[in-house]
């Protein structure tokens, strides 16, 4: 009698790699791996051979990388979705999509549960079974952190020495990463305590900006409704461009963030992130919103973005709320067309020009010479009729006062 299948989330990472042997030794389930190709690069050679040698029947990896761009990355972008002021998503953004493609694999193979190695502290918990439930409510899940006898790094270390697995962290080098194309996130080791100030060294893909280069270069990107579509002219797909942007602003040391987050779980989590064409692309969408929106819709937007970032970072993906404000979010982006210029120095970037031919921006308004267009003795009348509440509220004190 065929044994039922289980479809597991395999990064090749401790945890992914021994949750293999310990489903098989637990369940006697066939276990399927699944890796979602989400630009972690050189990382995912050498998984077909190590999935099956930890005994997995059979291994997908599954290329994700313009789905990820296009369904995921651009929506979020474009909805301005920064998570407590630092955060860009990297993580959050990946999850939904790999935990899409698990379903996708579960439901071809007659899979009866779906398996992560995501721990019981954390967020991706979260993310991975939102998505699940919501696209297949009928899979069972399961999540070894949460159930298992292994209670830390060290004892997963240790059990998979116990049955011969290599595995690419030592007590010595604790970190936990988590690379794709848009950014690479770092946890744990040092970093746990905050005072502790992130290493140069731990750096992979920025330079440390104090080594970056002693003269700054300029960038120019692309918008057409909100989406990048080229850079210095040259036309690209998402997933190049973000390569390019990534390969630019990392020699300069751009997009390093160090910060103390907010977990879904109640607990405060400190990470390291680095996201140099992340940096940029907010750095000129944001730009490109100043000139292109009016500024009750773009008030507005700084209220859906928080939202949209919780969301994102919550796992709550599929939603109706997170489509609904998508929707909205594609309408506001209608005239977001144009070419941002960014100014890349040190770990710094900022915006260096902006233009489109749909800018609100008028010299003719805001010149500080003489205009022909705005009669200033126009303003009185308005201001009069702004102020009146506070007018008539000082004037109800003023009678108080009198009593």
């Amino acid at each position: 009698m065929a044994k039922e299948k289980v479809v597991l989330a395999y990064s090749g990472g401790l945890d992914t790699s021994i949750i293999i042997p310990w489903l098989k030794e637990n369940y006697d389930y066939d276990v399927i791996a699944v890796a979602g190709d989400v630009g972690q690069g050189e990382e995912l050679a050498p998984l077909n051979e190590k999935a099956i040698k930890t005994g997995a029947s059979k291994l997908y990896i599954v290329d994700l990388k313009d789905e990820f761009v296009e369904d995921f990355v651009w929506p979020t972008l474009k909805s301005g979705a920064i998570y407590e002021k630092k955060y860009l998503l990297g993580t959050s953004m990946a999850r939904p999509v790999i935990a899409k493609a698990l379903v996708d694999v579960a439901k071809k193979e007659g899979a009866v549960a779906i398996c992560h190695g995501a721990t019981g502290k954390g967020n991706d918990q979260v993310r991975f079974e939102l998505t699940i439930k919501a696209l297949a409510p009928e899979l069972k899940i399961i999540a070894p952190w949460r159930i298992w006898d292994i209670k830390s790094r060290s004892d997963a270390i240790d059990y998979a020495a116990a049955r011969g697995i290599d595995i690419p962290v030592t007590k010595k080098h604790p970190y936990s990463m988590d690379r794709n194309l848009w950014h690479l996130s770092h946890e744990g080791g040092d970093l746990e305590n905050p005072w502790n100030e992130p290493q140069s060294q731990m750096l992979l893909i920025c330079t440390p900006p104090e080594k970056a280069p002693d003269t700054a270069e300029y960038v120019e990107i692309d918008f057409e409704k909100g989406i990048p579509t080229a850079v210095n002219g040259k036309k690209m797909g998402g997933v190049d461009l973000i390569a390019k942007l990534n390969e630019i602003g990392a020699k300069h040391g751009v997009g390093i963030d160090d910060m103390v987050e907010n977990r879904l779980v109640g607990i405060k989590s400190r990470g390291v992130y680095e996201n140099p064409g992340g940096e940029m692309l907010y750095t000129a969408f944001t730009a490109l919103e100043s000139i292109t929106l009016d500024r009750e819709t773009a008030h507005y937007r700084e209220i859906v973005a928080v939202k949209f970032a919780d969301i994102v970072y919550n796992g709550q993906w599929y939603s109706p709320l997170r489509e609904a404000l998508s929707a909205f979010i594609d309408s506001t982006c209608t005239y977001m067309t144009g070419k941002v210029r960014v100014k890349l120095f040190k770990g710094n970037c900022v915006a260096a020009g902006v233009q489109s031919p749909y800018t609100l921006y008028s010299e003719d308004l805001a010149t500080f010479e003489k205009d022909e267009v705005y009669n200033q003795k126009d303003a009185g009348g308005f201001i009069n009729l702004f102020g009146l509440p506070q007018k008539v509220n000082a004037m109800r004190n003023q009678r108080i006062d009198k009593k």
